[in-house]
């Protein structure tokens, strides 16, 4: 896409969730945030439900949940979140998260993330951080399809928000060895690669379920200090700080870095359109694949928004979910 054609909003990297969300009544919807007990994810959900969003925090530790849905109802004018469990490398559990919900369904924010400092694997033998970051959340959203057609059409559209990173930049998908069966383990290669499928998943989820009402676009929230970072490797922690005394990096704060996603999540400019990228609550340009990363501290990668890509993984994502 042409760099005239992106499209832009009124706001910035310095916007906030409530930014994003002054003057926007979210009465009525229902949604779903992964990963909603810590970091941008307690935001996201915060700001939804302070917009009067019916919000569900999906969430692997219920204790925290629980912790965070009571900190919400605080703050958000007694709209206490839901809190149901859901571990997105344990299919068992996405059933039955699935299983569980009735009615319609108007946001689904993927934000749940994990990065491991070595090799994980799940049951299945799966790398860790694509099982949980992509096939959990593509299991998550093909799961709750029929909810989201029913949220779309109750409201004039569903929308899924696929929190990415550029960290994606890294790595496209190497299908030949998805989970690090034959090649060395580097976790930062592994967890870009999950990231770029992220992207991926929203350019072909778009294009399969638009006639539904059903949009996905993928985000970075930016550089945010979370719990996410406490598995980063030295050499990730060194690139950082090198970044940000070079002046190419700049940490946000959780309410900024949850901005984009709710750019997503309710502007109108992204309602009926998706396969987008955003970075900054805009949409990111794109980068060329062997450009050189340290020119482009944003942006989104070729790879990550190709549309043979993202039709083959997606292929390739449903058959092992359902083996």
């Amino acid at each position: 896409m042409a760099e005239s054609a992106l499209i832009s909003t009124p706001f910035t990297a310095a916007s906030t969730a409530d930014d994003v969300l002054r003057g926007v009544d979210l009465t009525g919807v229902r949604a779903v945030v992964t990963g909603g007990s810590s970091g941008i994810g307690v935001e996201t959900a915060r700001a939804l439900a302070a917009a009067g969003a019916e919000v569900t925090l999906a969430v692997r530790n219920s204790t925290a949940g629980d912790a965070v849905a009571e900190a919400i109802a605080g703050s958000a004018g007694g709209i206490r979140p839901r809190v149901a469990r859901l571990d997105l490398a344990d299919a068992t559990s996405i059933v039955r998260f699935v299983d569980a919900w009735h009615g319609p369904l108007h946001l689904l924010i993927n934000n749940a993330g994990v990065v491991t400092g070595g090799l994980e694997r799940t049951g299945e033998n799966w790398e860790l951080q694509f099982a949980t970051n992509h096939l959990g959340h593509f299991a998550l959203a093909t799961g709750l399809h029929g909810a989201l057609a029913l949220g779309a059409s109750d409201r004039d559209g569903a929308r899924i928000v696929a929190v990415s990173s550029t960290a994606h930049m890294r790595s496209g998908i190497d299908f030949h060895d998805l989970h690090f069966e034959r090649r060395g383990y580097d976790p930062q290669i592994a967890y870009a690669q999950s990231k770029t499928a992220n992207s991926l998943f929203a350019v072909e989820a778009t294009r399969l379920w638009a006639p539904d009402g059903i949009v996905a676009n993928a985000v970075n929230p930016g550089g945010v200090a979370t719990g996410l970072q406490r598995n980063f490797t030295p050499q990730q922690k060194q690139s950082l700080d090198a970044a940000e005394a070079a002046g190419v990096f700049t940490y946000k704060t959780v309410e900024q870095g949850a901005a984009t996603s709710i750019v997503a999540a309710v502007h109108p400019a992204f309602a009926h359109t998706g396969g987008h990228y955003l970075d900054d609550a805009q949409e990111a340009y794109t980068v060329p694949n062997g450009a050189d990363l340290a020119r482009h501290p944003h942006g989104v990668k070729e790879w990550a928004l190709d549309p043979a890509i993202a039709e083959r993984l997606w292929e390739v994502s449903a058959n092992l979910v359902r083996a």
